[in-house]
């Protein structure tokens, strides 16, 4: 019997092979785990036990290879990507025996040869194809997470090194480029969006699953562990961040923040490494669909970041998450960016200048519910900003700000007017008056008078009762200055329309003739030129 079971094993490969399979790259990484990490109970005790299989059973997409992709009728399938593993070749596929038959002393060398038979990628395009051998696996896959989560010795280099090597080969793939050749969208509606889902899924997800609980597990020595969760491996694992699955990549998100705070080592390297991801997406494609995933795990490692902040991580703040703010889909993932932005804000106060500025170099121009997006993430810094820092920015901020208050986009202009319930920045604002009201006078006054929505002009009458309160003599002057500008530009309109009355007049009684009408410097009059016209001279 055992000879049969050893005689249908796959052969053990060869060194070679395994070094190719490491791939290429590098990374590094810092904190705690993030806010959608898996409960936080030990891998080995019966609730983590619980909860890994309840995830896996409880998803309809596991039940069965072949009923998931009858549940993925009508949605919208995820192409196929291009596998590293090997692929079944023969038929000879044949379940092994369950951890609980065998003996205590034979389970590490069963675990090892149930990676090795995991080590084969079946075809999921063709739902009728490999039924017994995909259930097989799969059986198998989850047999192997419940042996990592439950195991109380700790894994040795062998077990490591295969258990790299069957992750890499079942989750390092290619996806297809036509997805990065498609239009730059602009906006994102999820409920419009359908889902894309990957048909391998049923196999992805319990792989993924067995990654988590071996990089939670305590059993697992990070020492040793990093010979194999190396740069190559955690460079390709932040490829997969691409993938157009979403519970994919909410997976990737977890087992690389987990990652990061056991393998501190990697830590400065995982950072660079999204760096880079962010740089490619900001200044070349403006199109990958992991964004908000990164900015995710970077906001929980932001709030890890010791005080004083290095120069390094102040550097990231400028050169990649300033510039997010540019492409066109940036409401794809802007919640997560505003988080980390104000992040930094909190941890350093002196950087609120810079961010302001920043935020004001890539302020829109004509798309309006960007500029609200901007304005809600705007109020979020100000409320972390200290007194220093606002006067230093204050000018070019509220030249801004005015421009919004008299925005013809209803939102927009509420939006900016809303700045003014918050208690800090009314502080902020009230205390520098003197500088404020006079740039934002003007838009206020406007508004009241001409705004065609009825929320808007409310709320504009509040803000300057706010002004009228604080320095009565102040609001007078910058009233009187305004009604002042307001005469000198009705005169100065009334004269346009005076010349161009003259203009209309003088073109209409000479539309005959080919005599030139000359205008002179004068505003006040007009001289009609009776002479013939001067022929043009050259060689002069």
């Amino acid at each position: 019997m055992i000879k049969q079971i050893f005689g249908k094993l796959p052969r053990k490969p060869s060194k070679s092979s395994h070094n190719d399979s490491n791939g290429d790259g590098g990374v590094h990484g810092n904190s705690s785990p993030g806010p959608n990490s898996f409960n936080n109970s030990k891998p080995g005790s019966a609730s983590s036990k619980s909860s890994s299989s309840s995830r896996l059973n409880n998803d309809p997409l596991n039940s069965h290879s072949s009923s998931s992709n009858k549940s993925n009728h009508g949605k919208k399938t995820a192409p196929l990507a291009i596998q590293a593993g090997p692929v079944l070749a023969s038929g000879d596929y044949e379940a092994l025996p369950s951890f609980r038959d065998v003996p205590n002393s034979e389970k590490q060398n069963l675990f090892l040869r149930k990676l090795g038979m995991c080590y084969v990628v079946f075809d999921f395009s063709d739902p009728s194809k490999n039924l017994k051998e995909k259930d097989i696996k799969r059986q198998m896959l989850l047999e192997l997470v419940d042996y990592v989560s439950s195991v109380s010795t700790k894994f040795n280099e062998v077990a490591m090194q295969e258990i790299a090597r069957m992750v890499a080969a079942n989750l390092f793939r290619t996806f297809p480029s036509p997805n990065h050749d498609s239009k730059i969208i602009e906006t994102y509606d999820a409920e419009d969006e359908e889902p894309a889902m990957d048909p391998a899924w049923p196999h992805l997800q319990i792989v993924y699953e067995l990654l988590l609980r071996f990089v939670v597990s305590p059993e697992t020595d990070a020492k040793l562990a990093k010979r194999y969760m190396d740069h190559p491996f955690v460079l390709k694992l932040l490829d997969l961040f691409d993938s157009d699955d979403q519970r994919e990549r909410e997976y990737l998100k977890t087992i690389l923040h987990r990652i990061y705070g056991k393998f501190m080592v990697q830590r400065p390297f995982i950072r660079k490494a999204i760096n880079n991801i962010f740089y490619r997406f900001i200044f070349e494609t403006e199109k990958h669909n992991g964004i908000a995933e990164l900015l995710e795990i970077l906001g929980s490692i932001i709030n890890g970041f010791a005080l004083p902040l290095k120069e390094e991580h102040k550097l990231f703040l400028v050169r990649a998450l300033i510039p997010l703010h540019k492409p066109k889909c940036v409401s794809m993932y802007h919640q997560q960016l505003s988080y980390c932005i104000t992040q930094f804000v909190e941890k350093d106060f002196k950087l609120a200048d810079t961010v302001v500025r920043g935020l004001l170099k890539y302020w829109p121009v004509t798309n309006s519910s960007k500029e609200v997006m901007f304005l809600g993430e705007l109020e979020e810094v100000l409320e972390a900003t200290q007194a220093a820092e606002f006067q230093r920015c204050m000018l070019p901020l509220f030249r801004q700000i005015g421009r919004c208050l008299n925005s013809l986009h209803f939102q927009v202009a509420e939006r900016a007017l809303f700045l003014w319930n918050n208690d800090h920045i009314r502080n902020l604002i009230t205390q520098n008056r003197t500088v404020i009201l006079p740039i934002i006078f003007p838009a206020l006054e406007r508004n009241m008078r001409h705004h065609w929505n009825p929320a808007v002009q409310s709320l504009t009458l509040n803000v300057r009762k706010i002004f009228l309160d604080a320095d009565q003599a102040l609001f007078d002057e910058c009233l009187a200055r305004f009604q002042e500008d307001e005469a000198k530009g009705k005169d100065m309109q009334e004269k346009r329309e005076l010349i161009w009355k003259r203009l209309e007049d003088v073109a209409a009684s000479k539309a005959v003739s080919d005599e030139a009408v000359l205008v002179s410097g004068s505003i006040s009059s007009i001289v009609i030129d009776t002479s013939p016209t001067p022929k043009a001279t050259t060689g002069q």
